[in-house]
């Protein structure tokens, strides 16, 4: 009876059966460390599974006691801890991002330059273009954008596409400019700006929505593509501990996409998709509402993603006062705030939590009075924890906002160390205050979901928990940490990776803890992340990662740990 419960069980959830064991698990000689609803530090010497799910933890001969019967693997004393989620991330541009041309971590433009050169040489010929992403001329120190000209050095025979870290900012060449008919006259669209000569002819870099001026000619990817993308992120980020991730941004074809590997049983991360905008994919997508919980658990789909802004290094982040190191820019605001409401009108209306992208002081303003006013239509949308993408830049008077408005804090602990470099010369000793300023958050009882904004930044999660607790490079630069009063500690920043995680996607009652009942996502690392060196937490090492009780990821040079 107990077997066809469960077979029934698999085929109403249209999820392949291997999802889930079909015995039950003791995970025995574990360093065990989970936090509890209340978001107090418990610890266990190993972990009972059962369906998929945890049934109990604690010492090592309770756990025996209550299953003898149980298969047992030897955790070798290895440190266990809940799996990792990921508040903000991009799966498919994850995916996409190891099939292009990677540029992430150059040092100079000839260097980028360089790796373009050999891509180009390397590819088939008859490719029509080369894509690719993760410029940052901060780091090049160009003390300006990189140009067309500059790329016609690499590839001049093909159109070029590059977008810079950020996502926020395209570099093309001559030719890729040519195809997209783009020219002096064209003008610069609603949110977004082509950079230009002083003659007024476009150099070479678009940010924000002018970005599609190029991307528009750009040919789609095939169906396989997609496919060989989604299973390649998917496979990433198993490997660096990753059990769930909140997709912010997502179309009809990825929808599908998703439904079809979480029907074949080949998802192995939970994904909580927010619908990119509340156009014609919103339409399509949510036509019979919110998806909760299909493929037992696997996929969400009940939230939007919306922008009020662009981003910091490209200087598209809608501030309040001109850029300080830019006095004739402000950034770029994508709508006006009557566009932005409409959009919260119909998502919140039908059911969708709204995520919205805002960097700037200006961009996180906009969001909080246009929450603001659609509270004060219908209060109840309160209840759909609403959240505000990165929050990076925020006004100090506007930070106790986000605890009036019980929004979500939605923040990426490597964007403060990425951004070190630059943040303060963009906006200031006074307006860096209210950046990256996860205590201020954190004080007033704000939920801060931890995320990293991946291929922004890397997907390892264990480089976000370093930067959350440290505020320092994997160097220890700089020396005791930038604006170290803002910095989490351990329980805070895991808090943030897990519990507050689940909690910002309505799931904390099924993930985010091992506590028994909910879903068996853990994993085992190489070192204890509560004994460590604070700078030796980025360096963790994730041996095998497990969603439902199911080891989805073992690390090949860990010979004999499961």
């Amino acid at each position: 009876m107990r077997l066809m419960s469960r077979i029934l069980c698999a085929l109403s959830c249209l999820c392949i059966a291997p999802a889930l064991w079909a015995d039950t698990l003791l995970l025995d000689k574990v360093n065990g460390y989970t936090l509890d609803s209340t978001g107090r530090l418990q610890r266990f010497q190993a972990l009972l599974v059962e369906d998929g799910k945890v049934l109990a933890s604690g010492s090592r001969d309770a756990m025996k006691a209550k299953a003898a019967d149980a298969r047992v693997v030897d955790g070798a004393g290895h440190t266990l801890l809940p799996g990792l989620i990921d508040a903000h991330g991009h799966v498919m541009g994850l995916g996409v991002a190891k099939l292009q041309v990677d540029l992430v971590g150059t040092e100079s433009l000839q260097a980028a330059l360089a790796r373009i050169r050999s891509a180009a040489t390397a590819a088939p010929k008859g490719k029509e273009w080369m894509l690719g992403r993760g410029w940052n001329q901060v780091i090049w120190k160009l003390g300006r954008f990189p140009t067309a000209a500059d790329m016609d050095k690499a590839v001049s025979d093909r159109p070029v596409w590059m977008e810079r870290v950020d996502g926020h900012a395209g570099w093309a060449n001559s030719a890729a400019i040519t195809q997209a008919g783009i020219d002096r006259d064209t003008k610069d669209p609603t949110g977004g700006r082509i950079e230009r000569d002083a003659q007024g002819n476009p150099t070479g870099v678009f940010i924000d929505s002018a970005m599609e001026l190029i991307s528009r000619r750009i040919p789609p990817m095939s169906d396989a593509q997609n496919r060989q993308a989604l299973t390649a992120a998917l496979d990433e980020m198993a490997s660096v501990g990753l059990t769930g991730v909140h997709d912010a941004g997502i179309d009809n074809a990825t929808f599908d996409l998703y439904r079809k590997f979480a029907d074949d049983g080949k998802l192995s991360a939970r994904i909580y998709a927010m619908i990119g905008g509340t156009g014609k994919d919103f339409d399509a997508i949510s036509r019979n509402g919110p998806l909760l919980g299909y493929g037992h658990d696997m996929l969400t789909v009940r939230s939007v993603k919306l922008y009020a802004d662009g981003a910091l290094g490209s200087r598209g982040a809608a501030m309040l006062a001109p850029y300080s190191d830019d006095a004739k820019n402000s950034g770029l605001l994508f709508s006006t705030p009557e566009e932005l409401g409409s959009m919260f009108d119909k998502a919140l209306g039908k059911g969708y939590q709204v995520c919205i992208h805002a960097i700037g002081d200006k961009g996180n303003r906009e969001a909080l009075d246009v929450f603001a006013a659609a509270y004060r239509k219908d209060d109840g949308y309160r209840a759909l924890r609403n959240r505000i993408e990165h929050a990076q830049v925020v006004a100090l008077d506007d930070i106790p906002r986000f605890k009036e408005l019980d929004l979500i804090a939605s923040m990426q602990p490597t964007h403060a160390t990425s951004d070190m470099n630059m943040a303060e010369d963009r906006v200031g000793t006074e307006r860096i205050k209210g950046a990256y300023a996860w205590q201020r958050f954190l004080k007033q009882g704000t939920h801060v979901a931890g995320g990293s904004d991946f291929p922004v930044e890397l997907s390892n999660p264990f480089l976000g928990l370093h930067a959350a607790v440290t505020r320092q490079d994997l160097l220890g630069k700089p020396p005791g940490g930038w604006h170290a009063d803002q910095r989490m500690s351990r329980i805070e920043a895991l808090r943030a990776f897990t519990l507050d995680a689940a909690y910002a996607a309505h799931q904390e009652k099924t993930l985010g803890t091992l506590e028994p009942g909910k879903w068996a996502d853990f994993i085992l690392v190489d070192q204890d992340y509560f004994e460590i060196e604070p700078l030796q937490i980025g360096r963790t090492q994730v041996l095998s990662t497990w969603v439902a009780g199911k080891q989805v990821y073992q690390r090949a040079t860990s010979a004999g740990v499961p």
